[in-house]
């Protein structure tokens, strides 16, 4: 992926998520950690190569984006939330993607109302449904962004960061939280984050990044300090600019 600017946010690469695995994205800021997940969620498009989804093929396909889309649930480090509606009315939006043009204007079903209730109570919020979301605290509002993302019913969950703003202890029980639900559910998940010590005690599997390259990928008992130091080198193996040239396929699939 280069952008407009001839920044190549990631090299050619070519990665497989397997269905129910938890998988950590380690890197520094401007590893490619985050386009990498704008990429799987169709935020951005390839320069080359395809992003293939084992349920709706390549989702550079207009047609397959938007059912990719729907069953692809994002959590955003900054919560992205409607502080003045209420926590209902926030989660609710993850439903959006099930609604037409017309729909999207009319009250919400009960069903929907329901399903969003019920995940809420999953992350523990089911009694603050109706306060505003602004009155919520910082890890209250990160479990309300899960909870929005999760009343897609997801099959692939992505978060970019989601503890970054959090004390050590609440991300813990975030993090706790996130990769039980994940678990329960047979869920795929992306993660990124920065904190080492959480990859190693919640991933599955680890993916370092460097200069949008894959510099390690494997389990976390096999992330020593030798890759931990590689992942974050303060040299960058990539040009910080690619002009006029040529970019081999890259392939995601999940």
């Amino acid at each position: 992926m280069t952008y407009s600017n001839g920044v190549a946010a990631l090299l050619p690469t070519t990665l497989s998520f397997v269905g129910g695995e938890f998988v950590v994205l380690l890197g520094p800021s401007g590893a490619g950690k985050s386009t990498l997940l704008r990429c799987l969620n169709g935020l951005v498009k390839p320069t080359a190569g395809k992003i293939v989804s084992v349920e709706h093929g390549d989702i550079c396909q207009k047609a397959s984006l938007r059912a990719h889309r729907r069953r692809t649930g994002m959590v955003f480090q900054q919560h992205h939330l409607i502080g003045r509606q209420s926590v209902l009315s926030n989660v609710l939006m993850g439903r959006l993607g099930y609604c037409s043009s017309l729909g999207s204007l009319m009250p919400w079903a009960t069903s929907d109302k329901h399903l969003a209730l019920r995940v809420l109570d999953r992350v523990g919020l089911l009694d603050r449904a109706l306060q505003r979301a602004d009155q919520l605290s910082g890890g209250q509002q990160q479990r309300v962004g899960i909870a929005r993302a999760l009343v897609q019913e997801p099959t692939l969950l992505l978060a970019d960061e989601p503890v970054a703003s959090l004390d050590p202890a609440t991300a813990e029980r975030l993090l706790g939280l996130l990769r039980d639900i994940c678990k329960s559910d047979g869920l795929t998940a992306v993660i990124s984050l920065h904190q080492v010590e959480f990859a190693k005690q919640f991933a599955d599997r680890i993916v370092g990044l460097h200069g949008g390259q894959v510099v390690f990928d494997g389990a976390p008992t096999a992330l020593t300090q030798t890759e931990v130091q590689q992942i974050y080198a303060t040299t960058s193996p990539r040009p910080e600019r690619i002009a006029d040239a040529h970019v081999p396929p890259a392939t995601v699939t999940q």
